[in-house]
């Protein structure tokens, strides 16, 4: 595999999975050699609706891929914990994995380790590596779903090489990330890249977080099934088409079919989606001003309305960038990892553990 690069053209190979530029991270570690970059690992991507396991080869490759639903969130951590040691298992008599990743929606603490909430899970507080690793006789790595995706981006997808990359991930609601010169930038606890709850509308709609105007609100897919499902609620004679195709039912319209009536032309559908790509182009101008990266990946199930969305985000970046005409502008990309980006990541950052599991003999974990 070659070594991605950076702009500068030297190698960044030293800083792959976590280690700094100087060739050791702030714990002392080395960089990984190029035998343990290689070794198939384990990818666990869990949502509110489902987990998905894939095995992982050195190249971001899914060797296999097994998928389930998410228990509900009312049932105990264990349950969930023990969907993932039955997919973990059913791979691992299969392939000759090396270690766990998890990418999990949710906060994640500086040290990988624990899940410390999970809005569509019941983890709070979670030593979710701990328990994997004890049951499955893996080394386990536990990193935040976004944190996850960006990684895969920055390495085999949209972001490859480049030394300041910020994702944006557009679904239910909005997650982020950072990968700075070849490391992701978790912040001082972990908990960096909510960038969903900046607030950009003072006093504006109510955010399940608790506060108002977050950024999430105006850009994601609930802001648009919100905007289509009011109009359509209210009658409104530019929202029948999209309302025939939800059968008459103002419950059925989702974003997935406001974009599919978008791409077929139907004036309402593409408006509400350049609003959302407006409120994009905004927020990332901000971020822009704060964090001044190169590339933008954009990512998530939004995403898929392509052009639709990222022309007006384009155009509102320019016109909100500060500064604008007298400095380099980010680029902004669609990710090209699609919904695999967080099981790809989560797999490739559990390298950095598989390491040290290479002389350990292997045992079967307990059902």
């Amino acid at each position: 595999m070659t070594a991605p690069q950076g702009r500068t053209g030297q190698p960044v190979l030293p800083a792959l999975l976590g280690l700094g530029q100087r060739g050791a991270d702030r714990r002392g570690r080395r960089p990984l050699p190029a035998s343990v970059l290689r070794l198939p690992t384990i990818g666990i991507d869990i949502g509110g609706t489902k987990v998905v396991a894939g095995v992982v080869d050195g190249e971001g490759r899914i060797v296999e891929q097994l998928r389930t639903e998410t228990p509900h969130k009312s049932k105990s951590p264990k349950v969930v914990e023990d969907v993932i040691v039955e997919l973990v298992l059913e791979l691992a008599d299969r392939h000759d994995v090396h270690a766990v990743g998890v990418g999990a929606a949710g906060w994640v603490d500086a040290d990988r380790s624990r899940v410390l909430f999970a809005p569509h899970l019941n983890w709070r507080n979670e030593p979710l590596r701990e328990a994997l690793s004890d049951r499955l006789k893996f080394p386990v790595v536990v990193e935040n779903d976004a944190n996850a995706a960006a990684w895969a981006e920055w390495r085999f997808g949209a972001g490859r090489g480049e030394d300041l990359l910020v994702m944006i991930t557009l679904g239910t609601g909005i997650g982020g990330a950072v990968v700075r010169h070849g490391y992701v930038d978790r912040g001082h606890y972990g908990l960096a890249g909510e960038f969903g709850h900046m607030q950009v509308v003072p006093g504006g709609h109510r955010c399940p977080c608790g506060n108002r105007g977050c950024w999430e609100q105006y850009s994601s897919g609930n802001a648009l099934v919100r905007e289509a499902r009011e109009l359509a609620a209210a009658e409104s004679p530019v929202a029948q088409p999209l309302l025939a195709m939800a059968g008459g039912d103002v419950a059925a319209i989702t974003g997935p079919l406001v974009t599919e009536a978008a791409q077929a032309g139907d004036p309402m559908a593409v408006e509400l989606l350049h609003d959302i790509g407006t409120w994009l182009g905004v927020g990332l101008a901000n971020l822009a001003a704060a964090l001044d990266p190169g590339r933008f990946v954009i990512g998530g199930g939004v995403s898929a309305a392509g052009d639709l969305l990222l022309a007006p985000a384009q155009d509102a970046f320019r016109r909100t960038l500060t500064g604008r005409g007298f400095r380099p502008e980010a680029q902004l990309a669609r990710a090209a990892l699609g919904n695999e980006a967080g099981l790809v990541g989560a797999a490739d950052l559990a390298r950095s553990v598989a390491r040290r599991f290479r002389t350990v003999k292997r045992s079967r974990a307990e059902r």
